[in-house]
């Protein structure tokens, strides 16, 4: 089942997607309004999230195909930390040590036992499909990352989006210890179009990965790949991630791209981004400056 966070009228309600016909699970409770809320109530009856709302169905209000155009999603999930993970993939540990002054470091960091898992954005620094991603005023070299999330309710894997972990690489590489400035900043992250849940994806492992890039009526970037080319397992990332560190009820953690434009490109205002995963859907945003 896909999650889609709604907003009608300035009030949030939540949709769910399945068998081809996306219902609106709050028309059946106005205490579901969240995906956070769908989460509380599988936890509380000891369900999966797929049980509860399928429970909800027959009372759900069956959207028109059109609603997700009508009433475009936003993130969804609005609660909790973004955290990342970073040179989970060769051509990532290349890309770091093309830009970086200490290039060796990134080598160690693909090869050692301990991945690099880094905090990402707050809710008030992510934005939803179809919202504009930030690229820094005062950086030159700036990217999109295209990453498999992993959506977590107190530590446990109960779904996955699609992420864009913005990065400025010019930034970043004048000095490692330049890389919250490189990562963190106003809009510096996107999620959505939705929640799959985790028990309808087979194999997170094995899924196609495709990112687009349009400048006005050129596309100056389209590649693919699959999650499969990961060197980490999502589980090994998100018991580093949740091991020794006090994480929020709910939270996103994105897990490394292997999408990385040529050195002689960056973003700039007014680009198109599109982000896809196979099962999960595309995720699409704008850029500006901040």
């Amino acid at each position: 089942m896909r999650y889609y966070q709604l907003c009608e009228g300035g009030s949030p309600r939540l949709a769910v997607e399945t068998a081809g016909s996306l219902y609106d699970l709050t028309a059946a409770t106005s205490q579901l309004q969240t995906f956070e809320d769908l989460l509380r109530a599988s936890a509380i009856t000891n369900q999966s999230v797929d049980a509860v709302a399928d429970r909800l169905l027959e009372e759900a209000t069956v959207l028109s195909e059109t609603a997700l155009e009508e009433s475009p999603p936003t993130a969804p999930v609005s609660s909790g930390e973004v955290w990342a993970a970073g040179v989970t993939y060769r051509i990532s540990e290349e890309a770091r040590k093309a830009e970086s002054s200490m290039p060796d470091m990134y080598l160690d960091v693909y090869e050692n036992d301990r991945p690099e898992v880094f905090f990402k954005a707050t809710p008030k620094r992510t934005v939803g499909p179809n919202e504009g991603v930030g690229i820094r005023a005062d950086s030159e070299w700036d990217v999109p990352e295209p990453e498999l999330g992993v959506v977590l309710y107190e530590g446990e894997i109960v779904g996955y989006t699609v992420g864009n972990d913005m990065s400025s690489r010019s930034i970043e590489g004048q000095n490692p210890l330049y890389l919250p400035q490189a990562k963190v900043y106003d809009r510096c992250c996107s999620i959505g179009p939705c929640v799959r849940s985790a028990d309808s994806i087979d194999d997170p492992h094995d899924l196609e990965m495709w990112m687009t890039i349009s400048r006005g009526n050129d596309v100056l970037y389209d590649e693919s790949t699959n999650t499969n080319k990961m060197v980490r397992s999502v589980e090994e990332l998100v018991d580093c991630y949740v091991t020794h560190n006090a994480v929020p009820d709910v939270s996103v953690l994105l897990t490394g791209t292997s999408l990385v434009p040529d050195e002689e490109f960056t973003l700039r205002e007014g680009d198109e981004i599109e982000i896809g995963l196979e099962e999960i859907g595309t995720l699409s945003n704008t850029v500006v400056e901040v």
